[in-house]
């Protein structure tokens, strides 16, 4: 293996270490892609219609999305302001982090959760402080307070948290934003909210309702729920004042009029996309069910997806899935996040899961306590 080439520029240092973002891998044709949570549905037929529709390509689009933004609003109910549409809700996480935090600034988050948050902080200049998840590959907000300091700027909180799983209470969310302080931003990043059914789950809505914490900021995408990965839509919902320095950061004109349109027509026929929401619920239920029942120890699944705490596994029983024409998302060294998919490919899953699951020694992270060997 020959080394890298030299790179020709001066770049810093902690960039030129850091590895690009890894998306999920891509599926062959006789595979199914489970690697990167996408909606197995297709677009809404009116949905595609209002992208096809959208034919001035010589034209830029608002650069506020103002339609959208506009819509947003009067669901959340805050002033248009209040709302702050970008490329994916990944684009205003680096925004917010850049408006925030710079040399000598602290990021905190869990760890391990969605993989752009060590980037983001390192990419802004700022440091990167990973606070270990707790019990059930939950969030430790009792840690994560424990964690600031005076040089904290941002906060990041995922519920459900990708790639795990499980969610952090509405009550466990109120505490611990007792305990920040009220100049540290808090962003919410609830991308999978759509598809939580814990009745006890944290809502970034009721949080903005309340006027009590105007440092925190709700994320949430149409990439997920709605089914538009490939048109980059995310919003932001928070303190005015807060959002324009997020504007400020944002590259001009990132959303493009075609997104806007789907977003606004996937609002449209909400009632038919979020029927869509609970097939893809009840499959990970499913899913989640039937993996545990085969011996392993799957956390609480909230999001659009399931996890199984490999370890240093990962790699050989992600090539397992592989072979099967089950394509899933390694993270080295911890586990496999295993989007749920087709129906048709559950019990695919669950076929491959059963068959390697006993390959793993009595005590690993990854084997229910309970199952008899």
């Amino acid at each position: 293996m020959t080394d890298a080439p030299e790179i020709p520029v001066r770049v810093r240092p902690e960039v030129a270490a850091l590895p690009p973002y890894k998306q999920g891998r891509q599926a062959g044709a006789e595979a199914f892609k489970l690697s990167s949570n996408e909606n197995p549905f297709d677009p809404l037929p009116g949905v595609l219609e209002r992208v096809q529709a959208a034919t001035a390509l010589n034209r830029y689009p608002d650069a506020s999305a103002a339609r959208l933004r506009e819509r947003l609003a009067e669901r959340f109910g805050v002033g248009a302001d209040g709302v702050h549409i970008g490329a994916g809700s990944v684009s205003i996480l680096a925004q917010l982090v850049l408006a925030t935090s710079g040399p000598g600034d602290e990021v905190i988050y869990a760890w391990r959760s969605f993989e752009a948050y060590p980037w983001l902080a390192v990419v802004a200049g700022a440091t990167a402080v990973e606070v270990p998840l707790g019990a059930g590959a939950r969030h430790d907000l009792d840690a994560m307070a424990a964690a600031i300091t005076e040089r904290t700027r941002t906060i990041i909180v995922c519920s459900p948290n990708n790639p795990t799983g499980p969610i952090v209470t509405q009550a466990e969310f109120d505490a611990f934003v007792a305990r920040v302080p009220a100049d540290v931003l808090v962003i919410l990043d609830e991308a999978y909210s759509e598809f939580v059914t814990d009745p006890e789950a944290v809502n970034g809505a009721t949080v903005l309702a309340t006027n009590a914490h105007p440092n925190v900021v709700v994320l949430r995408t149409f990439s997920k729920a709605y089914g538009l990965a490939a048109l980059r839509v995310g919003y932001a919902v928070g303190h005015p004042r807060v959002l324009d320095a997020a504007r400020s950061t944002a590259i001009p004109l990132s959303v493009t009029a075609h997104g806007e349109a789907a977003a606004l027509a996937s609002l449209d026929a909400e009632d038919e996309l979020l029927e869509r929401v609970r097939v893809i619920a009840d499959r990970r239920d499913r899913l989640a069910a039937g993996l545990r029942e085969a011996g392993w120890n799957v956390p609480e699944a909230q999001g659009n997806f399931v996890w199984l705490p490999v370890g240093d596994e990962t790699a050989t029983f992600a090539a397992a899935f592989e072979e099967a024409g089950l394509i899933v998302r390694p993270f080295a060294g911890d586990g496999i996040r295993i989007s749920v998919g087709e129906e048709e490919s559950v019990e695919k899953v669950l076929g491959i899961a059963a068959s390697v699951v006993k390959n793993l020694p009595e005590g690993h992270a990854g084997v229910r306590a309970s199952v008899e060997r």
